[in-house]
């Protein structure tokens, strides 16, 4: 128990670096500083960090409950998943629908596609930019959903043995269908226009097929964590240098993916910076690095409240903003960012406290009556 506790130490520090990142990001797209411009414009990257700690921690259980049981129980695998992601995303979806103040921008996409996780496919984030970045929670809702039934099925056969080598092809699988986008749809596009900015996020940065880098080199790690006594090994033994080695290679990544939507980083960007932060994950969970034995109260926090303040922050900001312009006061400030961040984190605990812990209770009990009708 107390290893488990010290490992995720590691592990609340980047999902805390994630929603950092990912705050930055969308700050851009308000009123904000000059300097969140050049800070936040790699913010993107964040969305790839949760990717590779959902690949990570999720194939990590899997792969576990297997090794343990010999079998996955898909009952208490969806129970989980959906005790914890279902009712603060339909709670978010309630405010957005319902309450239009909520709302950063005008357009939002059909009901059905935020219901059935599908709003990452075919998304004009032009048009109906409005809680668009939900379309990463779509990708992990469907990863939720085939990971362990694939694993389920490739279980009784060698295929098993050679998981690694399916990720490893799984992220040659999404470089190539990026170039194969990028040929057909992006070249031929004009740089300067909102067209190519649409046909961009719809064809490379929002699909699913396209975006397995992350979620594939998690499931990679966590493999290997499992099975391979020798990368278990390399990872224990050498936690700082992963560190260092993995921030170098995600520095080298911000300078390919300097211009976002560029060829090069369209097609390898995503795949470097998901390796470079897999590095820094290996490093997160080894015994000997830095980052496995600093405990935070801080990271601890914001990583437990990472998944609240995703959903909410668009909204919150786009409402504190809104007030400031109301009472005329400066909305481009350090203090305005400050007191926008301050409100998201109080929105992370209204969920915390209003609708994750009473649904964990709820949840805790479905499970203990399966327990005991099995």
């Amino acid at each position: 128990m107390t290893e488990r506790s010290e490992r995720l130490y590691g592990l609340d520090h980047l999902r805390a670096a994630a929603i950092l990142l990912v705050l930055l990001y969308h700050y851009r797209a308000f009123k904000h500083p000059d300097w969140i411009d050049s800070i936040g414009r790699f913010g993107w990257t964040g969305v790839d960090l949760f990717f590779v700690l959902s690949g990570f921690l999720i194939s990590g259980q899997l792969f576990k409950e297997i090794e343990n049981k010999g079998n996955i129980s898909l009952k208490t695998f969806y129970i989980k998943r959906f005790f914890r992601i279902i009712p603060a995303y339909f709670f978010t979806l309630f405010l957005y629908f319902i309450f239009p103040f909520f709302r950063e921008r005008e357009a939002l996409s059909p009901l059905w596609k935020f219901v059935t996780f599908t709003q990452n496919y075919g998304l004009d984030v032009i048009n109906l930019g409005t809680f668009s970045h939900a379309w990463s929670l779509c990708i992990e809702e469907q990863f939720y959903l085939i990971l362990p039934l694939f694993l389920l099925i490739i279980m009784p056969t060698q295929l098993f043995r050679y998981i690694a080598v399916l990720m490893i092809a799984v992220i040659g699988f999404s470089i190539t269908v990026r170039l194969i986008a990028w040929n057909e749809f992006i070249a031929a596009a004009d740089t300067s226009s909102t067209d190519f900015w649409k046909l961009w996020y719809m064809k490379i940065y929002y699909p699913t097929h396209t975006r397995l880098d992350g979620l594939g080199m998690g499931v990679l790690i966590g493999y290997l964590m499992q099975y391979s006594s020798r990368f278990k090994r390399i990872v224990a033994g050498n936690g700082n240098k992963l560190f260092f080695l993995g921030t170098a290679l995600l520095g080298i990544s911000f300078w390919i993916c300097n211009e976002q939507a560029s060829k090069t980083a369209s097609v390898f960007g995503f795949t470097l910076v998901a390796a470079s932060y897999g590095i820094i994950l290996m490093a997160a969970i080894s015994q000997s690095s830095f980052l496995y034995r600093s405990k935070s109260y801080i990271t601890a926090q914001l990583a437990a409240l990472s998944y609240a303040v995703y959903l909410s922050h668009k909204g919150i900001i786009h409402i504190v903003q809104g007030l400031f312009d109301y009472f005329k006061l400066v909305t481009t400030d350090n203090i305005t960012l400050l007191i926008c961040l301050f409100a998201c984190i109080l929105g992370g605990l209204f969920y915390r406290f209003v609708i994750e812990k009473p649904f964990s209770v709820l949840k805790s009990k479905v499970l203990k009556k399966i327990c005991i009708a099995f």
